[in-house]
């Protein structure tokens, strides 16, 4: 019978983790939904100001054809000689979401390794402790900062602007050259991929065939009060801040969305071994009753 009771100690324990794993796949499904609302709204912004940025840097480009002189924003402007780089990194700061900080490491690595082939000196801005603790551990040296509770309580733009305005300020003063992001591309909660993409010089990404970005949409003309090149400066850092606020949305869905999947399965997996267990303990305890039977029914025979 010993058989029978380590199985039901068994038993319940997984079905106390199933509990578990049931609650956080609910969990990380409602934060999921929350995600995508504020990523849909954030492209929404993120768009708007595009179309506001595009259009000056179209109307500017041109003037600059015609022989006056444009100066781009700083954030624009790429430097004469590459050698400082600065990698922004989103994960996670919790475990139990799968692969999903698996993958952000393995490309992290690649670029690190990439780069210092080419000569180049990398720091590593962490924005999530999973990669920045493993890195820190592999290769403390290039660990610029390891950031956590960033969006813990949801994601804030003010966050992110906090996080971002000394990176753009380090770009401006020299003590970086150039800025890349590596983050997860939230497509679906089963469908994402980590992606690279420069930051810094930061380049919008305009279509100048787009007719949005004319001067002139349907008989209406649009003006500035102040000059163009100013008006576009602040707009080229609304539209990099944008950018990286959309980025971490993305990034922080495809979080969600990989806990939700990985919790699912391993509510699955718990399902299937209570099944197999369960089938496994009747069959020891109908032999132990078989067995019980035989014997009292030989006993009587003998009397």
């Amino acid at each position: 019978m010993a058989g029978l009771k380590e199985l039901r100690t068994r038993i319940e324990s997984i079905k106390s983790t199933q509990k578990i794993t049931s609650a956080m796949k609910m969990v990380a499904a409602a934060r999921l939904r929350r995600s995508q609302d504020m990523l849909a709204k954030a492209q929404n912004y993120n768009d708007s100001v595009s179309v506001i940025a595009g259009r000056l840097y179209k109307d500017l480009k041109e003037e600059s054809r015609n022989g006056k002189e444009f100066s781009y924003p700083p954030i624009m402007q790429p430097k004469a000689e590459v050698k400082n780089y600065l990698l922004i990194v989103f994960s996670s700061d919790r475990g139990l979401c799968g692969s999903y900080n698996s993958y952000v490491l393995r490309e992290t690595i690649r670029r690190i390794d990439e780069l210092r082939h080419e000569g180049k000196n990398v720091k590593v801005l962490c924005v999530g402790k999973k990669v920045g603790d493993t890195l820190r551990g592999r290769r403390p040296e290039i660990i610029s900062e390891i950031m956590s509770g960033v969006g813990a309580k949801g994601a804030k733009y003010k966050e992110i602007e906090h996080l971002i305005e000394p990176v753009l300020a380090a770009y401006m003063l020299d003590e970086i050259d150039a800025c890349e992001v590596i983050y997860t591309h939230f497509e679906s909660a089963i469908n994402r991929e980590v992606r690279r993409r420069q930051f810094l010089p930061f380049e919008p990404d305009v279509d100048l065939s787009d007719p949005r970005y004319d001067d002139k949409i349907d008989n209406a003309f649009f003006g500035y009060d102040a000059p163009k090149d100013k008006v576009f400066n602040d707009v080229i850092f609304m539209l990099a801040m944008a950018d990286m606020f959309a980025m971490f949305l993305s990034a922080q869905a495809s979080e969600h969305g990989a806990r939700m999947t990985s919790m699912d399965n391993a509510t699955r997996n718990a399902n299937d071994m209570v099944s197999r267990l369960t089938l496994r303990y009747n069959r020891l305890r109908q032999g132990a009753i078989t067995t019980e039977l035989i014997e009292i029914i030989s006993g009587a025979e003998a009397l």
